[in-house]
């Protein structure tokens, strides 16, 4: 059963919407005021929050305001409830990031049907995108709605890349959004001597770039194919219109964001205060996490020697006779560039 946040402070009001819902089969919580609103909001999970916007204290403007600074608040489908008609009060509302606008009085279908499909999008959203061309369009056509939009991302163009081809360079603009459909990649950057550094490593499923579109400003680093790849290419204004226009897919992109920004928080700190044996463990542990097949129990790939050290942030003797340590501990095998992990636990065990 699906739970709804009701803050509506007439009573009258409050008591006739509740019954509507309650009659079409959700579960309704009720909030007196947008104080109370928020706390409950906070504590418990909801489905989807109907609010009114005049309110003493903190109307519904400042209840939606509240609820998008938290992280988990911020992602519950929100409907303003209110007697207040006037286009300005419309634009206001939903550039807050309001899902929809509903006037009083009202039809209890109008009601009904919008929180159905807030629901529906908002839970069809929610799913884990499935890691290929097909759930690429899956999530376009069901974050944006638009025909337009549609259009636009159903007939995408798809590039190739060899093992080692340049995707883009560090100091270059995008034009697109991009998406790993087959492959893998590495973003690096390189210093005036020429040395490389890998900053992170992609997949299957991943987007690439976004970070320099939000910011309208040139790549930061550059990427490279580490095997035969295939990229989709979503237009920019495809991307923008749809992270401007779509709560759902900003916060998405924002949860990236602040994913990426962790990890590389975390990659500094082992830099700069890990040993070598430590950041070797933790760059294969890595490569585990990023690329093990879950039908697989043990763990192989192919990279080379050069692109280990870049992602360790060491020379590429350094990782030769860390390896060799590792295999003579029996936590790994190598066969030529190919390393198998052969005990997890004992990495783990260096890495902490």
């Amino acid at each position: 059963m699906k739970k709804i946040l009701l803050i509506e402070d007439n009573e009258e009001m409050r008591e006739n919407t509740s019954e509507i819902l309650e009659m079409a089969g959700y579960d309704v919580i009720t909030a007196n005021h947008g104080k109370d609103g928020v706390s409950l909001a906070a504590k418990e999970d909801f489905d989807l929050i109907v609010c009114d916007v005049m309110m003493p204290e903190l109307d519904g403007y400042g209840v939606l305001h509240m609820l998008s600074r938290n992280p988990v608040t911020a992602k519950i489908p929100f409907i303003f409830l209110t007697a207040k008609a006037e286009k300005q009060d419309f634009r206001k509302g939903m550039s807050m990031g309001a899902d929809d606008y509903i006037t009083k009085p009202f039809e209890e279908i109008e009601l009904l049907n919008a929180i159905e499909i807030r629901l529906r999008k908002n839970e069809s959203l929610q799913k884990a995108i499935s890691r290929d061309a097909e759930g690429l369009n899956n999530f376009f056509s069901e974050a944006k709605g638009l025909s337009a939009l549609r259009e636009l991302s159903e007939d995408r163009e798809a590039r190739y890349y060899r093992t080692k081809d340049i995707i883009y360079q560090e100091d270059t603009f995008p034009q697109a959004l991009l998406f790993i459909n087959k492959g893998k990649v590495k973003t690096y950057k390189t210093n005036e001597d020429a040395k490389e550094y890998i900053t992170s490593l992609h997949k299957v499923g991943d987007f690439l770039g976004y970070h320099a579109l939000l910011s309208e400003t040139g790549y930061a680093e550059s990427a490279m194919a580490l095997e035969e790849t295939e990229l989709l290419i979503i237009p920019k204004q495809d991307f923008f219109a749809l992270v401007y226009n779509d709560r759902d897919v900003s916060h998405r992109f924002i949860r990236l964001l602040a994913n990426d920004l962790e990890e590389k928080e975390e990659q500094l700190l082992h830099l700069a205060y890990d040993t070598v044996r430590k950041r070797v463990a933790d760059a294969l542990l890595l490569l585990q996490k990023r690329y093990q097949d879950p039908n697989e129990k043990e763990f192989a790939m192919p990279i080379s020697r050069e692109n280990l050290a870049s992602l360790v942030g060491t020379a590429k003797e350094s990782v030769i006779r860390v390896l060799s340590e590792f295999k003579g501990d029996g936590l790994i095998t190598t066969n030529q560039s190919e390393i198998k992990i052969l005990d997890t636990q004992g990495l783990e065990k260096i890495r902490y």
